[in-house]
């Protein structure tokens, strides 16, 4: 990625996006989780260009070399409408009207609600090892309280602050492996930053309270994905042994919706970017003047 794409920091309202962006062809915005950077994409983000894609991939805001706002008493500023609005300014500034995108873990709500209060502007969706926030919070019982009790713990005012920064490598056990020397470095480099932790705890904290409620008043209005979503696990990772088969959730959500698990853990574009390049490639329309391909969709 280093040497194929361009990198720049882009104003984008009261936030400065850092942002890898190259190749030719339908663009897709790629979406990045809790705590990696833009980087997790480096292996993904060449095979997408190679199939005729041109690919954008930011930092969320506060997370990684993005510039995030001042942090909200009500967490607003750190909301996923307010980063969604963001990745749309963002299009703009690069000069996409529409385009696909692709989230993962907190990447997939903002790339949800990018999808919901954008949707003119979102071909196709994919989202993965994700339900929405409040379908979580919907169904938490003790058994989602200790799998995923990291969220509760974010949400404390100040204490996760001051337990992650006394040792985040500690914390956060990144492989340089597993991960790429550079994707790692750039992970290291950013968890080190108290200002990134603190943007990324804020992130988990608007989750149970404005993110939350914006999806329970999707839900009250009735509103519904209007484009094409692939929902994508991680075989190896809690979602289906919470939830059964995620696609029984997504039906509430989406009305062309498709989707099936990867045998990988939760990191699926640094564990399995073959598969997934392969499945997203395969959901999105070809790029003019590549093959045709034969799609078999696991339609809901």
């Amino acid at each position: 990625m280093r040497e194929n794409f361009t990198v720049a920091d882009l104003a984008v309202g009261d936030a400065t996006l850092h942002v890898r962006h190259g190749g030719e062809g339908p663009p897709v915005l790629l979406l990045h989780g809790h705590p990696r950077t833009g980087a997790t994409w480096h292996r993904v983000a060449p095979r997408l260009v190679a199939a005729g894609f041109g690919v954008v991939c930011p930092d969320l805001t506060g997370y990684g070399r993005s510039a995030g706002r001042a942090t909200s008493p009500d967490h607003n500023a750190h909301s996923k409408r307010a980063v969604a609005g963001d990745m749309a300014q963002l299009m703009s500034a690069l000069g996409h009207d529409r385009f696909h995108v692709i989230g993962h873990d907190r990447g997939s709500y903002v790339a949800l609600r990018l999808a919901l209060d954008h949707g003119h502007r979102v071909d196709h969706l994919v989202l993965m090892d994700c339900i929405p926030i409040s379908e979580h919070l919907a169904r938490a019982d003790a058994r989602f309280a200790t799998m995923w009790w990291h969220w509760f713990f974010f949400a404390q005012p100040g204490t996760p602050e001051r337990v992650i920064n006394a040792d985040p490598d500690a914390w956060y056990l990144g492989d340089p492996e597993t991960m790429g020397a550079e994707n790692h470095a750039e992970w290291r480099h950013a968890i080190h930053n108290p200002q990134v932790v603190r943007a990324m705890l804020e992130d988990y904290r608007a989750g149970l309270t404005v993110d939350r409620a914006h999806e329970e008043a999707d839900r009250a209005a009735g509103r519904r994905l209007q484009c094409p979503l692939l929902v994508l696990w991680s075989l190896r990772d809690d979602l289906e042994e919470l939830y059964g088969d995620p696609l029984e959730i997504w039906r509430e959500w989406a009305a062309d919706l498709r989707g099936h698990g990867i045998d990988c853990g939760h990191h699926m574009a640094e564990e399995a970017p073959g598969a997934l390049a392969d499945a997203v490639t395969n959901f999105f329309p070809p790029p003019t003047g590549s093959p045709l391909r034969t799609i078999a969709p696991r339609l809901a």
